[in-house]
């Protein structure tokens, strides 16, 4: 499905035992806090799993599962409609594509991960024909008064179109605006907000109006869709240009 190396970095898809340990062990470092934690779950199974490694040492840097949905009615099997009401987008007229577990190693702050990772996903859209992207976008910690700047932000600016928005599912629930009891700092919500978050609404993502409390992984974490056809033209070049 990908084949892409690019400077340090090489996208492999996992295809043995170790390749899946690897991806489990990354996820558990990156949300649990040891790679020595469990962090398997049934969708590991029906999906299929991208690690994007360092060439100099074969490290895990990154990765995350994929699940594609042949038929809108299909999500309902997703990670995401655990936690969210998603029945508007039963409705959505075209292929869709789940990432989860997305994650990078901690203490990992080269751009050209994410950059690599993106330009992977971009070949999997462009040969799967997919035209919605969604996921979950978790921030560390539950504690919503850490980020109250970063979700106000997105109440402002990147809310779902009413037709597409999921709907409140899980009872523990943080209304995005309801948080801030001050003026915006469109500053400091762009300081604190993950950096994969920040990867999405850069191509022109958008988010429920609330944040899921997963006290199991200890998080935070906005649904997040990207309508392929709407991102911009000059994003989808440079991406093009990465996976070519």
């Amino acid at each position: 499905m990908v084949a892409l190396h690019k400077g340090r970095y090489r996208v492999d898809v996992a295809a043995s035992d170790q390749d899946m340990e690897d991806a489990q062990r990354l996820r558990a470092l990156a949300f649990r806090g040891s790679d020595l934690a469990d962090d398997r779950d049934e969708l590991d199974a029906i999906t299929t799993h991208i690690i994007v490694r360092d060439v100099s040492d074969d490290t895990a840097v990154a990765t995350f599962r994929l699940l594609v949905l042949r038929q809108a009615a299909d999500i309902a099997k997703s990670y995401a409609a655990q936690h969210y009401g998603l029945a508007n987008l039963a409705a959505f007229p075209g292929k869709m594509l789940e990432l989860g577990r997305m994650c990078l190693r901690p203490g990992s702050s080269d751009p050209d991960i994410l950059r690599t990772g993106w330009a992977a996903i971009t070949r999997i859209v462009d040969d799967q024909h997919v035209q919605l992207l969604f996921g979950c976008s978790s921030f560390p910690g539950t504690d919503p008064a850490s980020y109250a700047h970063t979700l106000a932000l997105l109440n402002d600016r990147h809310l779902a179109p009413h037709q597409w928005r999921p709907q409140v599912k899980s009872p523990d629930i943080v209304q995005l605006g309801q948080v801030l009891d001050e003026p915006l700092d469109r500053r400091l919500g762009l300081k604190t907000m993950p950096a994969l978050l920040k990867s999405y609404l850069k191509l022109g993502a958008w988010v429920s109006d609330h944040a899921v409390v997963d006290h199991d992984l200890n998080t935070l974490h906005v649904f997040t869709g990207l309508e392929v056809n709407r991102v911009p033209q000059t994003r989808q070049r440079i991406l093009r240009r990465v996976a070519s």
